[in-house]
């Protein structure tokens, strides 16, 4: 129960006001967050030779249309090739005129499906694997309590990273100061998120049953982040603890289509993870230090 007593609140003495007015929080990507939406500046998007062209950059959502793509490969479907361009945030590419008409809300990553006229744009990352999967027919059920299945663990995935990105990765690792209680709240949420996967996965090989779906790719890469690198919080969250979730995490981990996926638009880490650009599939046989450096990566 809060005191009451602005002298407890952090900052002492803090008050919230009438009206909010935005300030300068000093936290990390402070710089391009704002309270309005709509493009900053004329910039057109590069279109490479592909009718898939995705506007992207290697995040825990942004991996989740490139492990897509790949999969989709992977099945022999030509019509899945794409390119792939680099979306740098830290820059605000995602606040070009280009990008905002793919994506109002300004987030990665962002689809541009050229194969019909007009194009479809797709933006959210749930909303892009739907819309590949039903596209060419693969990793969603036509069954319909299968479908449902895989539907209810997409949509519970893109509910969760809120509370484990802008939740407990911001208070945790982002923000200027820690704040225990803002900490505690989302170590709760992301800690009962972990519970959640982790008894639904001691019930089944893959997070909907027994094939492997949308669903897994788009819980993988949040909740495979969690347990593994993200935040550097895993001892703080004891992600040790949810075996079924490292048990899953490796199966996913192993496939070729996902190892590929997590290197494109990719811009930290050894260098021959990175590809910050995919316009072929031989990108990934040419993918040496030597080369990568020259395409503006960095040795480790």
């Amino acid at each position: 129960m809060a005191s009451g007593d602005p002298a407890d609140n952090q900052p002492a003495g803090y008050v919230p006001p009438a009206v909010w007015v935005n300030q300068p929080s000093g936290g990390q990507f402070a710089n391009i967050n704002r309270p309005i939406s709509g493009a900053t500046h004329e910039k057109e998007l590069p279109v490479g030779k592909h009718p898939l062209q995705l506007y992207s950059l290697g995040t825990p959502n942004g991996v989740k249309a490139t492990i897509m793509l790949e999969e989709l490969i992977d099945k022999g479907h030509a019509g899945a090739e794409y390119d792939a361009w680099l979306i740098n945030i830290g820059q605000g590419d995602q606040f070009g005129s280009g990008f905002v008409d793919i994506n109002p809300n300004s987030k990665i990553p962002a689809l541009l499906d050229r194969s019909m006229n007009p194009a479809v744009r797709v933006f959210e990352s749930g909303s892009i694997v739907f819309y590949l999967a039903e596209k060419f027919n693969e990793f969603l059920p036509a069954e319909i309590h299968k479908r449902a299945e895989v539907m209810n663990w997409l949509m519970w995935q893109m509910g969760a990273a809120p509370f484990l990105g802008g939740g407990f990765g911001h208070f945790y690792a982002y923000a200027p100061i820690k704040i225990e209680y803002a900490i505690n709240r989302y170590a709760m949420e992301a800690k009962r998120l972990l519970h959640v996967l982790d008894t639904q996965l001691g019930k089944h090989e893959y997070i909907a049953g027994n094939d492997y779906t949308i669903a897994d790719i788009a819980n993988f890469t949040w909740f495979g982040a969690l347990i593994t690198e993200g935040y550097n919080a895993q001892e703080f969250l004891s992600t040790q603890d949810y075996t079924n979730v490292h048990r899953w995490y490796d199966l996913i981990a192993a496939r070729p289509a996902v190892k590929r996926g997590r290197m494109v638009n990719r811009g930290q880490g050894e260098p021959a993870s990175q590809l910050k650009e995919r316009h072929d599939a031989r990108d990934f046989e040419v993918n040496t230090e030597d080369q990568v450096l020259a395409r503006g990566g960095t040795r480790i």
